[in-house]
């Protein structure tokens, strides 16, 4: 018999899809996708890619307001749609939402299992107040069980005085398979790529929202510490979008001896073509819960640099073995990582190889199956 499942999320983002047909094809799943929003344009270009949907949806009606660094996002029909859709369990994706709260009372009242899938870590920046805390922690006590992408989320719900046997993991992936297919496809012919991406034939990459608390600065920052003979030969290529455009612009023009290309937003089959043709992937955020372009850099096969900011470090890599570790904000430590590697062709391709080996167990099959646990496991749950 199929479980009937009621996911609840913010919106139709690319690398969800993936994930959530592989769990439609499970055999004793019967999946229903409530999103919040079809994308949010204050946030994000991605394209909505409707037509590789192959799993039941619908999308409330909404409304957003963007207020500094908070996202309003208030929907009608929450009730009326799960209603319809009488679910057996429901997995929700987040607690900061008004929909999310309505969720979880008609959950209580109906006495239906609640999920929650938690991507935040102790090292995430993002909500540090004491009344989103307070907020927080009444709604987790509320929840039947907890999906968490990786092991620094997993370690940060457990703070919350949850048992283990309440958490089950679902590697938080891509599609891995299409960023390996396309990234070989271009490096049968790179020079044809380079010419259309107008990228130098090496550099380092940073893909994201271009922001500071993404570490963008610090990255700069690196990069100007380079000897002039490495950043003759390597340049910078920044890919994305954000409010820190024009101060990026306007310091990348002051570094001499080298080359810093600012990109615009990339949708995946170009994005695919970046990691290809990069020599190394740089994420030196200050605060991710997770960080899925490093699923994307290193399904292309690219060695990382991360900061141990980033939530899928502890998962996606490995110090010295497919790239470096570097504390968030050490822009020195950040420098001498890219030197390295720079200098290193060997490495690189070493490292870069364990990349695409380690991340093929972050699919979205691997994803589907730990939700898929989580939820066909709640009755032991409840009754540990």
């Amino acid at each position: 018999m199929r479980r009937r499942l009621t996911i609840t999320t913010e919106i139709i983002a690319p690398y969800r899809i993936p994930v959530f047909n592989a769990l439609a094809e499970h055999p004793e799943i019967d999946l229903h996708v409530i999103f919040l929003a079809e994308t949010d344009p204050t946030q994000r270009q991605w394209l909505v890619y409707k037509n590789e949907i192959r799993f039941s949806y619908e999308v409330l009606p909404s409304w957003r307001r963007r207020m500094r660094k908070q996202s309003l996002l208030v929907n009608w029909g929450v009730t009326a749609a799960l209603r319809r859709a009488a679910p057996e369990v429901i997995v929700c994706g987040g607690y900061n939402y008004v929909a999310s709260w309505r969720a979880l009372s008609w959950a209580r009242d109906n006495e239906i299992p609640f999920l929650l899938w938690v991507e935040s870590t102790a090292k995430d920046q993002r909500y540090n107040s004491i009344r989103i805390e307070a907020l927080k922690r009444k709604f987790i006590q509320q929840c039947t069980a907890f999906i968490v992408p990786g092991r620094a989320s997993l370690e940060y719900v457990r703070e919350y005085c949850v048992s283990a046997q309440q958490i089950f993991v679902a590697p938080n992936a891509v599609d891995t398979h299409f960023f390996a297919r396309h990234s070989e496809k271009v490096q049968h012919d790179p020079d044809t790529h380079r010419t259309i991406l107008d990228v130098p034939a090496r550099f380092f990459l940073f893909a994201g929202r271009l922001v500071p608390e993404k570490g963008i600065f610090d990255l700069l920052d690196a990069y100007a510490m380079l000897s002039p003979a490495l950043r003759h030969q390597v340049a910078l290529v920044l890919v994305g979008d954000g409010p820190s455009r024009a101060e990026i612009s306007r310091r990348a023009a002051a570094i001499k001896c080298g080359l810093v290309r600012i990109a615009a937003f990339a949708q995946r089959e170009q994005l695919a073509s970046y990691y290809a043709l990069a020599e190394t992937f740089v994420f030196p955020t200050h605060t991710d819960p997770w960080g899925l372009v490093v699923n994307e850099a290193a399904a292309c096969g690219l060695p990382i640099i991360a900061s141990d900011a980033a939530g899928c470090v502890p998962d996606l890599l490995e110090d010295h073995r497919n790239g470096r570790v570097i504390p968030a904000h050490d822009i020195a430590q950040l420098a001498m990582a890219m030197e390295e590697l720079a200098s290193d062709a060997q490495l690189r391709a070493v490292m870069g190889q364990r990349s695409r080996d380690r991340v093929h167990q972050y699919s979205p099959q691997a994803c589907a199956a730990g939700v898929a646990e989580g939820v066909l496991s709640w009755e032991a749950v409840l009754h540990d």
